[in-house]
């Protein structure tokens, strides 16, 4: 039985999901970022948030009170995406207001997440990067099942509980039914750097989880992102880390960058 073709945005060459088993491990710090870097390398880019629940992309680009302009083409209403920082972003977040749940069941937020992508006029775009929400939820699986997914990124921080959780997230992606490459790991908060001391390491929450991560599933740890105070700070405020001076954290990102679009399965 031939498998059912998936679905590829018009335009688009390269669709990357950036993912992670649970909460809290800076999943969307490291989308909206990379993105960044892919931009500021001559790269056309796209970020897509698909986190329905909880959006946070308006937020960490400092753009929530915006509102993309709809224009409707026939039968079918167009969106077109925000753009900061050379990047095109659409969110969910940008149709609620930051007090207002979205009370949903899963099939209802992945036919949201699809209108997102397929109802958006992206123009021709050499990396979208799709922010997925923690888990395994109908969300990622009619993602990868629906669209031409080129690879997934896992992120996870150094502490075992997070490494079991980023092994469920990094199956999901070698299941046959789905197959989308696992194009690196990238661990996020591999020590603690204070500003007054930029040459020193805290490993508060211990070492090698990410390397350990990428040898079980055959694939490069990509880079070790520092826990560093002004990351947190800088995202809060709607700004990047290339606005910062602290250098560590912007090698981290262009190392990454580099690397990714090295990639063979990539175009």
């Amino acid at each position: 039985m031939n498998p059912i073709a998936k679905i590829e945005l018009p335009g688009v060459k390269n669709i990357i999901v950036v993912a992670s088993g649970k909460g809290g491990v800076g999943k969307s710090t490291v989308s909206s970022n990379l993105a960044i870097a892919l931009t500021r390398n001559g790269f056309k880019t796209a970020l897509v948030d698909a986190d329905i629940f909880g959006p946070s992309i308006p937020k960490m680009f400092g753009i929530e009170n915006e509102q993309p302009e709809v224009k409707r083409e026939g039968e079918k209403e167009q969106m077109f995406p925000i753009e900061k920082y050379g990047v095109k972003i659409m969110s969910i977040g940008f149709f609620v207001k930051n007090n207002q749940s979205l009370i949903w069941r899963g099939p209802m937020a992945a036919n949201a997440l699809s209108q997102l992508l397929e109802n958006t006029q992206w123009g021709d775009i050499d990396y979208m990067v799709i922010d997925f929400p923690p888990g395994t939820s109908d969300i990622q699986i009619t993602a990868v099942q629906k669209y031409a997914i080129s690879g997934a990124l896992i992120v996870t921080t150094p502490q075992e509980i997070a490494i079991n959780d980023a092994r469920k997230a990094a199956s999901m992606f070698r299941n046959p039914d789905i197959n989308v490459p696992i194009v690196g790991v990238i661990e996020n908060m591999s020590w603690f750097t204070p500003q007054p001391h930029p040459d020193e390491k805290y490993f508060i929450f211990g070492q090698g989880g990410g390397e350990t991560l990428a040898k079980e599933y055959n694939t490069k740890l990509l880079g070790q992102i520092p826990l560093v105070t002004e990351v947190g700070e800088a995202a809060g405020k709607g700004m990047s880390v290339y606005s910062q001076a602290n250098k560590l954290v912007v090698d981290a990102f262009d190392s990454i960058t580099e690397q990714l679009v090295a990639t063979a399965v990539l175009k």
